[in-house]
């Protein structure tokens, strides 16, 4: 056997043989290796946690052949949520999968986004950097509960399995595999485990991570609700009695509205509609006609806003990796959390299916995540410490959302 061939992968053998080159052979049900000069890819892998990140995931992989196995703790899986606004990065994944055409039929795009005084009165209109490229738009507005769906949907015409219900209560690195020990207390092996469970993320903890999850000083009120046809583009205004509110169109009728306030809710005894009405009376414009029509019946609801960005520890032990905001949970003040969540997803899947050592590429994959990551984290903080103290000499929000965004655009994921 000529000693350079770089890779021999062999299907379902499960012995141990001499090769006549001298090296050693290791087969598992997934591949041969022979000695050190070869490493397997993955072939079977688990994706934990059934959100945009996980789902991402596993239909990446699966369009790769891999065979892909789905924990998701919920015992019902649909979508769910508020109104998001997707910067282009994001809808470069979509498109990547091969969901981009269904998702924008379900949105609202733009490429523009407008500031205002809380009067009403116009500050500036200026173009959004086209994150996901030229051939895109720079933004869409949607609906959360819709992206998902379109998400679930695709996932199930791979054929995806999920176990709903159910998720990882501990794990065994082997060799050249993981055994995961589930909740029904089965125990399976995969080849590669993929954790995608969230800001609370038990798999975090289980990797021995330091890191949890902190309070930004700011809480979030949103509200999907009507618009009117002049608001066909995002708007955000400021100098009002709150940190600011702003707006972003996700239907031809329909917008999601947000206000930066305090992080508790007061006990006023308002219900959420009143609570919401109260804290845009002091902005105006468009503003009023949304304030005008929230109905009691409308989604909303009111969160503080966290963050985690693990920057000093790996991302992944032996075999299995956490990803998404169970490692970066960016707050939302430049609309980037969903997209670097999406973009862990499909890069990875670029990553780990390739030839190589599987601890170089899970470290080379943190790393270059990590790089791209620390750019949208810390103007993020920066945006929050801004909005807390709006005095800072040189705050400038939104000509740091500008840059922000066009370092994204200019230094592509993929």
């Amino acid at each position: 056997m000529a000693l350079w061939l770089s890779r021999i992968v062999v299907i379902a053998r499960t012995d141990y043989q001499a090769c006549g080159a001298g090296h050693s052979v290791t087969c598992t049900p997934h591949s041969c290796v022979i000695g050190d000069l070869l490493e397997m890819t993955v072939q079977n892998v688990l994706v934990i946690g059934g959100g945009i990140t996980g789902t991402v995931a596993a239909i990446a992989l699966a369009q790769k052949g891999v065979k892909v196995t789905m924990l998701e703790i919920a015992p019902q899986w649909f979508g769910v949520g508020h109104g998001i606004t997707v910067q282009g990065n994001l809808l470069k994944v979509f498109k990547a999968i091969g969901a981009y055409d269904e998702i924008a039929a379900k949105g609202h795009t733009f490429n523009n986004m407008r500031l205002f005084n809380a009067d009403g009165s116009p500050i500036a209109e200026i173009p959004i950097a086209h994150t996901g490229g030229d051939d895109l738009p720079s933004t869409m507005g949607a609906l959360r509960s819709d992206l998902q769906d379109v998400l679930v949907n695709k996932f199930h015409d791979l054929g995806i399995e999920i176990h709903l219900g159910t998720t990882m209560t501990s794990y065994e690195n082997k060799a050249d595999s993981i055994d995961v020990t589930l909740s029904d207390g089965s125990v399976k092996n995969f080849d590669l485990v993929i954790a995608a469970d969230g800001i609370k993320s038990p798999t975090r903890k289980m990797l021995g991570s330091k890191h949890d999850k902190k309070q930004t000083g700011l809480g979030i009120w949103r509200v999907v609700t009507k618009r009117s046809p002049e608001m066909d583009a995002s708007g955000m205004a400021y100098g009002g009695d709150e940190y600011k509110a702003g707006y972003t169109p996700i239907s031809k009728d329909l917008c999601y509205c947000f206000v930066l306030t305090q992080p508790v809710r007061p006990d006023n005894g308002l219900t959420d509609a009143q609570e919401m009405k109260r804290l845009l009376s002091s902005y105006h414009g468009d503003f009023d006609f949304i304030r005008e029509n929230i109905q009691e019946d409308d989604y909303m609801n009111f969160t503080p806003i966290e963050w985690l960005f693990i920057d000093d520890e790996p991302w992944h032990d032996g075999r299995i990796i956490a990803i998404g905001d169970a490692v970066h949970a960016c707050p939302p003040l430049i609309a980037q959390g969903a997209a670097q969540c999406s973009e862990d997803a499909y890069v990875l899947a670029q990553y780990v299916t390739r030839e190589g050592n599987m601890e170089q590429l899970l470290t080379d994959y943190t790393n270059a995540r990590k790089a791209r990551l620390k750019v949208v984290v810390d103007a993020s903080l920066q945006l929050v410490d801004w909005e807390i103290h709006p005095e800072t000499p040189g705050a400038n929000p939104g000509a740091l959302m500008a840059s922000s965004l066009k370092a994204l655009a200019d230094n592509p994921a993929f």
